[in-house]
């Protein structure tokens, strides 16, 4: 995936003192691609190749990779009224939404919030916002980055980052990313205890994928996850865990543009 196609950054400023930064490229079908406790670099692969075939948005969560955040904003729905504000300044239609871990919960929020019929089809990979008994998700506050590293790889050496090269400034950017994380989460262990049972007024198309070596968030909870949506099919990708767009890119890949294709077939 070399050679890729750079992506612009834009600021859009709200009200009440919120700015949202995002990376756009390419044209065509909008896609929204929402990052997860690792920051926007976990999806700007991904990104970045799906800006050869559409006009991708890759913004960055407040409190995220430096950028600011009001105190007031401080919640999951906070940051899906946000986005379906900057599809609408925008004038985006026929949108499809990819989110990753806390952005897929973030994805599934829009989608609940979504009363000018924006989006037209979700993607959540390994995503977390449901509660499903016996499949908790653990606190990665708590992890050193090779015990999480351990659950989020199915081959962990090959992502292990020696933590004599990490200089303190990557330290302290890690930690304000798992800050800004729990901030958003608000003590409800990366599950809102509703989200679940609301999931039947989804009434778009859903795609869920999950690495079958996730030890974060297990592939069972992704079935759970599936089965809530009434329009909604699950796809295990082998030999990946919690960041198949980083183990298993073109599998990913292939997947998302199978489905945006099947759902605009139908459209």
């Amino acid at each position: 995936m070399s050679n890729l196609p750079p992506l612009t950054t834009r600021r859009e400023t709200f009200a009440d003192d919120l700015t949202l930064r995002v990376d756009e490229g390419g044209s065509g079908r909008p896609v929204l691609l929402l990052h997860g406790g690792g920051g926007p670099q976990t999806m700007l692969e991904l990104s970045k190749v799906l800006s050869k075939r559409m006009h991708v948005l890759l913004p960055t969560h407040p409190g995220f990779a430096g950028e600011p955040r009001p105190e007031w904003f401080d919640s999951i729905d906070d940051l899906a009224l946000a986005y379906l504000d900057l599809l609408k300044r925008l004038d985006l239609h026929d949108v499809l939404v990819i989110g990753s871990s806390m952005g897929g919960w973030i994805t599934s929020a829009m989608a609940l919030h979504d009363t000018e019929r924006r989006l037209s089809g979700l993607v959540l990979v390994d995503a977390g916002g449901i509660q499903v008994e016996g499949y908790p998700i653990p606190d990665v506050s708590t992890l050193t980055p090779d015990e999480l590293a351990a659950l989020s790889y199915h081959n962990p050496a090959a992502f292990r980052i020696d933590p004599a090269t990490i200089t303190p400034e990557q330290a302290q950017a890690r930690a304000a990313n798992v800050r800004a994380l729990y901030v958003y989460d608000q003590g409800q262990g990366m599950g809102d205890p509703r989200l679940r049972r609301r999931l039947k007024h989804v009434s778009v198309p859903v795609l869920v994928v999950w690495g079958a070596s996730d030890r974060v968030i297990r592939p069972e909870y992704g079935q759970v996850y599936a089965q809530s949506f009434p329009n909604a099919r699950f796809e295990l990708i082998p030999e990946a865990g919690h960041l198949p767009q980083f183990e298993q890119p073109q599998r990913l890949l292939n997947l998302v543009l199978e489905f945006a294709d099947s759902i605009r077939a139908t459209a």
